[in-house]
């Protein structure tokens, strides 16, 4: 049983390399096809690839075609049983593509899933979330999640760490939720078919979670496992500023999308609600400048 694991990378060389190290380092049990698209980098990601992989399926696009492009590339070159969209900052400490496949046979309705995820020091990430109707939208932008005890009952579309979740240990136990994260996105081939290409309208940001809505429409279920475990760096392959700005993007294309022209009013109130409450309380209150021309762009595309 093959696992085709497809890595989009844009100059994060040394990551890259780490990463792929560990792929085959701590999955010598599993038949592996390891796919890089390279997203145009200018860091030498190609070179190294050729050079220290030789086994590895290299893709070097003229163009950064995005993560959604990336993947659709490497899905298009993919022949495995299951196809693993893995992120270049994160790193295998065990043999986790090994856990994973046993997983996922036991679980025959699940057609996506996500290992857990730790920082180096052992902190458990947040792994995806829920889908971001009004409700979750609201609870977001007005900080309900970050308040305590209620945090631990009225969760947003965005993810909290694990220690909003005091009373559940939400992370630490197995379960099903709306979406995981592109970090690690194992789903079967048969997904990917019916499917078929991620959004490219996404260029980063909130295609995996799309992706997951088109999934659970057909009826397949999303989970979340700690059976295992990866390191995911986090926040090493981007910036803060761009990711915020590119989740508001993918957000709002969402909405377009999937919802109707009366959710999609309420939702950019919310939104734009929420960026200005964040340039009050960040760029004028804590007087950071970076964080008032952060949420005065999320306001204006929105």
């Amino acid at each position: 049983m093959m696992i085709s694991v497809i890595i989009v990378n844009y100059n994060t060389e040394e990551l890259l390399e780490s990463c792929l190290n560990s792929l085959f380092e701590q999955n010598r049990d599993v038949e592996l096809e390891v796919i890089v698209v390279d997203n145009a980098s200018s860091d030498g990601s190609v070179q190294m690839v050729s050079k220290k992989f030789p086994k590895v399926i290299l893709v070097a696009n003229k163009e950064n075609e995005g993560f959604a492009g990336g993947n659709n590339i490497g899905l298009k070159k993919a022949s495995g049983d299951y196809l693993l969209l893995l992120n270049s900052d994160t790193r295998f400490v065990e043999n986790t593509l090994s856990r994973m496949i046993e997983y996922m046979p036991q679980n025959p309705k699940v057609g996506i899933s996500s290992c857990q995820l730790v920082y180096e020091d052992g902190e458990i990430q947040p792994s995806g979330g829920f889908f971001p109707d009004l409700w979750r939208v609201f609870v977001w932008m007005f900080f309900l999640d970050d308040l305590p005890i209620v945090g631990q009952f009225v969760r947003s579309f965005h993810p909290h760490a694990p220690k909003f979740y005091t009373n559940d240990n939400w992370y630490k136990f197995p379960h099903f939720q709306d979406w995981v994260t592109g970090a690690f996105f194992l789903m079967r081939k048969e997904v990917a078919s019916e499917l078929g290409p991620l959004d490219e309208n996404f260029f980063m940001y909130v295609e995996e979670m799309e992706y997951c809505y088109r999934a659970r429409k057909l009826g397949w279920q999303v989970s979340y496992t700690p059976v295992t475990k990866i390191i995911h760096l986090g926040g090493k392959s981007g910036t803060q500023k761009g990711s915020l700005i590119g989740e508001y993007k993918g957000l709002k294309y969402f909405y377009a999308k999937h919802k109707s022209s009366v959710e999609m009013f309420l939702f950019r109130i919310l939104l734009k609600t929420g960026a200005i409450l964040r340039i009050f309380l960040f760029g004028i209150i804590k007087g950071s400048k970076e964080a008032r021309e952060t949420y005065v762009e999320a306001f204006r595309i929105i």
